[in-house]
């Protein structure tokens, strides 16, 4: 055993209260159902067979195909879920499957053939936080399978007995396992989940640190949890995603009943610190103060110590752990310091060996071939923490360790966060590097010598400054605030962070660790005038050496080296020899029990191959989700707010703090209203001095935050109104923003969130950046923006890459990005200048001309060429320039540099919610720049609450009943099952096969389409097209081609009616038509053809089919019908199609002569029927079906537009089609159509030698539309085409011939235009 116990050893075993416990039941008939129950709430589970488990086990034989092919992938297990109020009817038939309260579920997981949920069955409390928020260390785990009862009765040995169970090794294999004890699959597994190193809460999110998670929430949201930590990821997120699912109320429920749990691995323990040694005064007498560590092993490249090393191609390194010293006061304080270690990034490996200090080390890229995971490494820490500052401890004598570190610094230095942009310093980096030798600078000294890593590191730790919140006193602002808990608020935010390593990154890594640690916590002291005790400190290193020893334990099986002087100071002989024991140990386990260790660790993390997560199926659930998101506008409304925002530079001044503020923080043109939120920017809060910039001590912003408050509560006091309080701020370094709202509003928003952003890591430019802050007031997302950018006249290249640097660098939780707000504001000192002469300038302020001055405004200018900025909006500036005045006048600058005047303060705004009502500055002038303000309207979305469960709850009930009632808990046969789950697809690539309850063709009410793109033509004199004669089936082996070429005809529409005789494809016309219609030749178009014999039961019924009086009736045999295309019938839609629309043209209807010289159509049908067969009767098989050949005998024909001599629309090109085009344009017909007719007389006739065809205002019956340009659709414009040369013979001349040519699908004038309806089978 270790000389030194870990903390959980020296704390009172205390388990979770009974509230965070559930039981566990399960119901054996007609189907096995396992139900998880709180005091409330029933989570049920049951699993379902997939049609191939249904195929192998003969239950379903009908399908021949659909058999398991060789070298297919695992298959995917799925189960039914229901989350459901808890009643004695529901669990009338349950039994309890465990005699012992369950204290949350790690998820689901299969293994083999089976499907087993994993409980917490024992958890031991070891950490505190704060008051309210646990953390619990799972001492055990319990697998129960879903769909067999075969592992029901299993109890593994003494389960609870810590000292004699093999489970409560943190790492090390059962080696003393008995002979014949009979194995189960889940059984490494389990003894991995029980080894005493996984941690979870079910108070707070203990995968993200304190300044990552909203400090005053009471509840904590499952979304939010951190994957690279969350160690049951892959079984609990088919949870997850069916929590998102629910109902805002179900997911509150599941939430409060603490069923989900969300694992860490690695270290948590809490030291009570007494009020004598409390380094902070309370005015509360007896209450304790809390210490913890946090440390989080990420699980992105998790592994054993010589099984994981180095980087992977994602940018993950082994042994990477998030460690956090946090510490509560009584007195409401509560701060927070970030560290991280992980391997050296680079690609290397180490074999174990038997020989200590003789694992060889292999690098096994090469530099430049390692360098873009390195890069990835290193953005994503900075996108997480910050700057970085790499704190190297390898030796500089050992040959590999030298290696390393020359791989490690080629890295480094071609990393772009490590190389300053032009015209910039160094400081201006955002990483940077500390070697130190650990070895060699503590041979002679011992250990105690490690303390000067303070000299290399402590001016980076000041820039990185620490996370800080503090309790408010809201007592006299009638603010509501849980019961016992003021309200926190953020006053400080940690900047940066340290990244120590090592070989192992175990021993020397902790050790120093723990001096940064008291590093920074001394800093925060300091800023306080406070200091703390040995026997704080004493406890500060103690928990930091259990620390080392847990992660130890898991990374090489026992614990830390050196810790004997980490918790004392001292390296003594009895802690020598422990650490000779511990070496030869971990040679033991590293050779011979680490391979299999890391195959349970691949398992619990789900990347074995052909491993997939379960599915979760809730059938009511998802359906009232989806009809809820349809029916948003039923339980939503909008409301407008108003919003001040204020921007000032301060100089550094502190003079001005107690003047009054009224002109800034509440101008003239608000009147007697208030705007509910009120955003202040603040610019060098302190001097810009090399003391200052690196400090960033929050008093002089809490000075600031009191001034305003006062001024905002004195003029509400005046006036009658309502008083405001501070919602949060934030500070980087000279940067400070703070949100103050009306006390009324405060319940309207939540998720409130803060971030900061560095342009630099230190010196002058580590005072430029950015802070925001974020929330979201009722349903809509608001984000401020405060930023500091880079200084100087011409540097506005430099201030545009730090814009891009905020946009893009600049996150919230989730990883949620400035752009992703309904509403986003910046505002702040810009630094853009006026780029003129200061003469010029002068000049022009003394006339304040502010046109010309805007026009050369860097910003201005900017934004126009889309440098900075893009798709934001400033309102026209009114006032002054803002920058600079000399102290106390309205004067410019008259020193020595005679600044050019400018509009440094802006404030920008993005959002189609909002509306700018004010821009201006106000008069206050102890500082060199001019505050800023403006007010703005915004309109936020409103969700009534009630309404929408009132509208859920009657889906819930209407979808139930539709189910028969069908749920999780209630009895189902097998079909019934995978009916509402969905069948399995049965062969690859094609959609799963259809229920009585799932249709894959109508997947969310609408049709399924598969949009598929013609490939491009060999030649420019040919089209390409879809093979007529391959089979129907596409998917039955043929050697015909999909797509062929076929030359160009003269109607760019002639291969539609042939262009697929497939029911799984869907051509898009329009893109088609508009390549077309760019492409094709110029050409006459075709006549119409009369239809308007056809019976009703061919094409569209006839209009005319009826006797008219007054009017004769043809009885000519009627043509063949069209193919592949069936008409609508909606008669109604077609004689509106018809009419004119003579309001929007102007014109007034005008009968219109029949054309002349026209010849009798009843030859022109002689021609056509010669080649045809006979009309069929109605059609029982889908349009897109009919054969290919009966297409080539039908020709359509078209009509004309007299009034404008304009053709319409285009029917298929064919010989038929060209003769007949010749002949009409000898007989001197006046136009020609191509199938539709616009007509300003609601009838007319055309006579032929069989008699009269009557054309009604639905045009002819026969006609056919394009999609889309039916009635009320809007038609694509194409571009007009030229007219050919004209034809020998004389044309009539038309007043119309001088419009300019029809486009064929555009909306001439308004008039809608009747003929081709659809493709599309009805």
């Amino acid at each position: 055993m270790d000389q030194y116990p870990r903390a959980a050893a020296r704390d009172t075993v205390v388990g979770p209260s009974s509230d965070k416990s559930s039981q566990l039941l399960i119901r054996d008939y007609p189907h096995r159902a396992i139900a998880i129950v709180s005091s409330s709430h029933a989570l049920i589970f049951r699993y379902s067979p997939t049609t191939s488990e249904a195929i192998a086990n003969g239950s379903l034989v009908s399908v021949s195909s659909a058999r398991p092919r060789a070298g297919s992938e695992g298959t995917i297990s799925k189960c039914m879920v229901e989350f459901t109020p808890a009643s004695k009817k529901l669990l009338n038939d349950f039994r309890p499957l465990t005699p012992r309260p369950i204290y949350g579920t790690l998820g689901l997981i299969t293994i083999g053939q089976d499907v087993f949920l994993s409980v917490v069955t024992q958890a031991n409390r070891v950490a505190s936080v704060r008051p309210g928020e646990t953390v619990e260390r799972i001492a055990n785990v319990d697998f129960f399978c879903l769909n067999s009862a075969e592992y029901d009765n299993v109890f593994s040995l003494n389960p609870y007995d810590n000292e004699l169970s093999d489970s409560n090794s943190p790492y090390g294999q059962d080696l003393g396992r008995r002979e014949g004890e009979l194995e189960y699959p889940y059984q490494e597994l389990q003894k991995l989940l029980s080894n005493g190193s996984f941690y979870y809460s079910t108070d707070f999110d203990l995968t993200n640190r304190l300044q990552d998670r909203p400090v005053d929430s009471a509840t904590f949201d499952i979304d939010n949890f951190d994957d690279s930590f969350l160690w049951n990821s892959f079984m609990i997120s088919p949870l997850v995603q069916f929590r998102s699912r629910l109902l805002a109320h179900e997911r509150e429920a599941l939430d409060a009943s603490r069923i989900l749990t969300s694992a860490i691995r690695g270290f948590c323990s809490t030291m009570t610190i007494p009020q004598s040694a409390a380094p902070l005064s309370t005015a509360k007498p007896g209450l304790p103060s809390f210490l913890t560590v946090i440390s989080r092993l990420s699980c992105k490249r998790a592994g054993t110590r010589f099984n994981s090393r180095g980087i992977d191609d994602d940018g993950h390194v082994a042994n990477f752990v998030e460690s956090e010293t946090i510490y509560w006061s009584p007195s409401g304080t509560l701060f927070s310091y970030v560290q991280v270690r992980g391997s050296v990034p680079v690609f290397w490996e180490q074999s174990a060996g038997l020989i200590p200090g003789q694992q060889k080390i292999s690098i096994t890229r090469s530099a430049e071939g390692s360098q873009p995971a390195f890069n990835k490494h290193f953005e994503d820490l900075e996108q997480s923490y910050g700057a970085v500052h790499v704190v190297n401890l390898l030796s500089e004598s050992k040959p590999g360790e030298v290696e390393l570190t020359q791989r490690y610094h080629f890295g480094v230095n071609h990393c772009s966060l490590s190389r300053p942009d032009e015209k910039q310093n160094r400081d201006h980096t955002l990483l940077r590097v500390t070697d130190y030798d650990f070895h060699a600078e503590t041979k002679t000294m011992g250990y105690e010598a490690a303390k000067g890593i303070r000299n290399y590191i402590e001016h980076s730790a000041d820039g990185f400054a620490y996370y800080l919140a503090e309790e408010m006193n809201d007592a006299g602002d009638a603010v509501q605030v849980p019961a016992g808990r003021n309200r926190v608020v953020v006053v400080l935010q940690q900047e940066g962070v340290f990244r120590t390593n090592c070989l192992d990154c175990l021993d020397r890594t902790n050790l120093i660790q723990t001096l940064i640690s008291q590093l920074a916590f001394q800093s925060f002291l300091n800023h306080r005038t406070e200091y703390a005790s040995s026997d704080f400190w004493v406890r500060h290193s103690t928990l930091w050496a259990d620390n080392g020893d847990a992660l130890s334990r898991i990374y090489a099986g026992t614990g830390a080296l050196k810790s004997s002087f980490t918790r004392t100071g001292k390296m003594s002989l009895a802690g020598a020899i422990a650490d000779a024991r511990k070496s030869a140990t971990r040679l033991y386990i590293n050779n011979f029990a680490d391979k299999s260790r890391q195959n349970t660790i691949d398992m619990l993390l789900g990347r074995l191959v052909g491993q997939s997560p379960v599915h979760l199926f809730d059938p009511i659930s998802d359906y009232v989700s989806g009809e809820l998101s349809k029916r948003a506008a039923e339980f939503s409304s909008t409301e407008n707010i108003t919003i001040l925002v204020g921007t000032f530079n301060l100089n550094g001044k502190t003079e001005g703090i107690s003047d009054d503020l009224t002109p800034w923080l509440h101008p003239d043109v608000l009147g007697s209203s208030q705007p509910e939120i009120v955003a202040v920017g603040f610019q060098e809060i302190v001097e810009l001095s090399a003391q200052q910039i690196m400090n960033s001590d929050p008093t002089r912003k809490q000075a600031w935050e009191r001034a305003i408050k006062k001024t905002l509560n004195g003029h509400a006091q005046r006036i009658g109104g309502e008083k405001y309080v501070l919602l949060r701020s934030g500070q980087l370094v000279g940067a400070a923003l703070c949100i103050f709202v009306k006390v009324s509003v405060l319940s309207k928003i939540k998720n409130v969130e803060g971030s900061v952003k560095k342009t630099g890591m230190s010196g002058i430019a580590g005072n430029k950046g950015a802070v925001a802050i974020r929330m979201e007031y009722a349903n809509t997302q608001l984000c401020f923006v405060t930023a500091h950018l880079a200084a100087g006249f011409a540097n506005y290249e430099e201030r545009n890459r730090d814009y891009a640097t905020i946009h893009h660098g600049l996150r919230f939780q989730r990883n949620r990005s400035i752009d992703d707000h309904d509403t986003v504001i910046w505002l702040g000192d810009f630094n853009y200048r006026i780029g003129l002469s200061h003469e010029r300038a002068m000049e022009l302020v003394k006339h304040q001309d502010l046109e010309r001055l805007y026009e050369n405004d860097q910003l201005n200018l900017q934004m126009v060429a889309g440098l900075a900025f893009p798709f934001y909006s400033e309102a026209k500036i009114t006032f002054m320039p803002t920058y600079k005045f000399d102290i106390g006048t309205d004067r410019y600058d008259t020193s020595e540099k005679a600044r050019i005047p400018a509009w440094t303060d802006r404030i920008l705004r993005k959002g189609t919610n909002i509306r700018q009502l004010a821009y201006s500055s106000a008069p206050l002038r102890f500082s060199d720049h001019r505050p800023v303000y403006a007010t703005y309207q915004c309109t936020v979305n409103i969700i009534d609450e009630p309404l929408k469960e009132h509208i859920s709850r009657g889906l819930y009930d209407r979808r139930k009943a539709e189910v028969g009632q069908t749920g999780t808990n209630l009895d189902l046969d097998d079909s019934e099952d995978e009916d509402l789950i969905g069948y399995d697809a049965i062969e690859p690539g094609l959609p799963p096969a259809s229920s009585d309850r799932q249709r894959w063709w109508l997947e969310n009410g609408k049709m399924a389409q598969s949009s598929i793109q013609a490939p491009r033509p060999t030649d420019g004199a040919s089209s390409t097209v879809l093979n007529k004669t391959r089979p129907s089936n596409p998917f039955v082996p043929s050697d015909e081609n999909e797509w062929v070429n076929v030359p160009r005809a003269n109607s760019r529409l002639g291969s539609f009616s042939s262009i697929s005789s497939s029911p799984y494809e869907h051509i898009n016309h329009s893109t088609l038509l508009s390549t077309s219609a760019s492409s094709s030749t110029p050409r006459k178009l075709p006549p119409a053809h009369d239809t308007s014999g056809l019976p009703a039961k061919v094409g569209r019924i006839n209009l005319m089919d009826e006797p008219i009086p007054g009017q004769g009736q043809t009885h000519e045999p009627p043509p063949p019908p069209p193919p592949r295309r069936q008409a609508t019938n909606n008669t109604t839609g077609t004689q509106a199609r018809a009419i004119p629309n003579s309001r929007e043209s102007g014109e007034t209807p005008k009968p219109n002569p029949p054309p002349p010289h026209s010849q009798p159509l009843s030859a022109v049908t002689a021609q056509v029927s010669g080649k045809s067969k006979a009309p069929p009767p109605i059609a029982k098989k889908p349009v897109h079906l009919t054969s290919p050949i009966m297409s080539a005998g039908f020709q359509d024909f078209g009509q004309f537009d007299e009034d404008n001599n304009k053709p319409v629309m285009p029917r298929r090109a064919s010989t038929n089609i060209q003769k007949l085009t010749s002949r009409l344009e000898q007989s001197n017909s006046p136009s020609l159509t191509g199938g539709m007719q616009r007509s300003n007389q609601p009838q007319r006739s055309m006579t032929t030698k069989t008699g009269t065809t009557n054309y009604g205002q639905g045009g002819l019956s026969g006609g056919v539309n394009l999609p889309g340009l039916g009635l009320g659709h809007r038609k694509p414009v194409l571009p007009a085409r030229p007219s050919q040369p004209p034809q020998p013979g004389p044309m009539p001349a038309s007043k119309s011939v001088k419009n300019s040519a029809v486009d064929l699908l555009g909306d001439d004038n308004g008039t809608e235009m009747s003929g081709w309806e659809t493709l599309r089978p009805s």
